[in-house]
């Protein structure tokens, strides 16, 4: 068996996962990064793309910001589409000066990978039969086999960055978690093309038909999506369904100007909201969606992994650097502050955007309601930018 000692363990090779390695390695620390799946496959992976400030920031502090700020767009603000007329939702008025930026996850990880290759920085793909366990003593390890060759790691932390379906919250007994969920009746039909942005802003339109999305990677690649029944199979939609579709849900002018070409790639993405507590289980600190799952609408997924990060390496950079830690001990209490404000803040945009057809006509009509007053009232658009452009650190 293979042995390997370090000082940081971290389960996940995606963004937040390579990013707490980036931000602990410029701070001199050792980490070692274990992923199930081939790079290929965590590069392959199609997510989200609008970044807070917040999020960029910290790319810059990573150092792997060069890319993101040369090739992402700079949004000042987005639209919301109701009843055919477009209402913009000035974000750099509303939010005092700040915006979000355009830029796929997809690069996200492309940069951060390509940082730790560079780096000569150990992450091992393929790990297969991961396990982790003595996180509940001074140290903690784990089991896996890589190319056929078993291994052990141990370390003086473990960072679970390992996703929803990850080792990392499964090893967890269950009386010491407290897991929260809600699941929507309906989920995200998404589409992928080489097609130039029906917009130069994101477009979030409520119709009867139900809740679309115009949005963008870059000037030339556009993402769409479609609020869909939960069952619905993505193999039941041709390219041909999907723009006809779209089309019908977007206001006159979107829809005469939408250009339409074959698709990358399409999916369906079911919507929840998931919270697990807490977030840290002795030296096991979980991250990300290990931790905590928004519905899209609101862009908080990524950008609350980023938050999850920032805490956790400024954690860590001040136990071994400064002999203080203070910064793990409240590490789950400050993630779970802004988690629950961001799914707050998801679950309220979601609720306000999409079609309920279940729910009894009184929800109907005070959701009717509720738009109308955002439409109307300066205060209620300011805490939406605040929100949207994401809540202080």
């Amino acid at each position: 068996m293979k042995t390997l000692r370090t000082q940081v363990l971290i389960v996940g090779a995606g963004p937040a996962g390579l990013l707490l390695g980036q931000l602990l390695h410029r701070a001199g620390l050792d980490t070692v990064i274990v992923e199930r799946q081939s790079d290929e496959h965590v590069l392959s992976r199609i997510r989200a793309g609008v970044l807070e400030q917040g999020t960029a920031d910290l790319m810059d502090e990573a150092g792997v910001g060069q890319r993101m700020r040369a090739e992402g767009l700079v949004h000042d603000g987005f639209e919301l589409a109701v009843g055919g007329v477009r209402h913009r939702i000035d974000l750099r008025a509303l939010a005092g000066g700040r915006t979000v930026l355009v830029y796929g996850q997809t690069e996200v990880t492309r940069d951060l990978m390509s940082a730790r290759s560079a780096a000569g920085l150990i992450t091992l793909y393929e790990a297969a039969d991961v396990r982790i366990d003595g996180f509940d003593t001074s140290t903690p390890r784990a089991h896996c086999i890589v190319r056929g060759e078993p291994m052990e790691i141990t370390a003086d932390f473990i960072a679970g960055c390992d996703g929803f379906h990850g080792v990392c919250r499964a090893s967890v007994p269950a009386g010491a978690i407290q897991l929260y969920e809600k699941v929507y009746p309906f989920g995200w039909l998404g589409l992928l093309s080489d097609t130039p942005p029906v917009s130069e802003e994101l477009i979030y339109s409520r119709h009867a038909r139900g809740f679309s999305l115009c949005s963008m990677r870059s000037a030339t690649r556009s993402r769409y999506y479609l609020q869909v029944p939960s069952t619905e199979r993505v193999e039941d939609w041709s390219d041909d369904r999907f723009w006809d579709e779209l089309r019908a849900r977007l206001d006159p002018e979107a829809a005469g100007s939408l250009v339409t070409g074959p698709s990358l790639e399409k999916s369906v993405a079911p919507l929840r909201s998931f919270v697990a507590e807490p977030m840290r289980f002795g030296r096991l600190f979980l991250a990300g969606d290990a931790a905590h799952i928004v519905p899209p609408t609101g862009a908080k997924g990524l950008n609350l992994a980023a938050s999850d990060v920032r805490y956790l390496s400024q954690a860590l950079i001040e136990h071994y650097l400064e002999g203080s830690d203070a910064g793990l001990d409240h590490y789950s209490a400050r993630c779970l502050a802004r988690v629950w404000k961001a799914e707050r803040f998801s679950w309220w945009l979601t609720s306000l955007m999409h079609n309920f057809d279940q729910e009894p006509a009184f929800q109907a009509k005070l959701q009717a309601a509720e738009l109308d007053y955002v439409l109307a009232s300066d205060a209620a658009q300011r805490a939406l930018a605040e929100n949207y452009v994401g809540l202080p650190l």
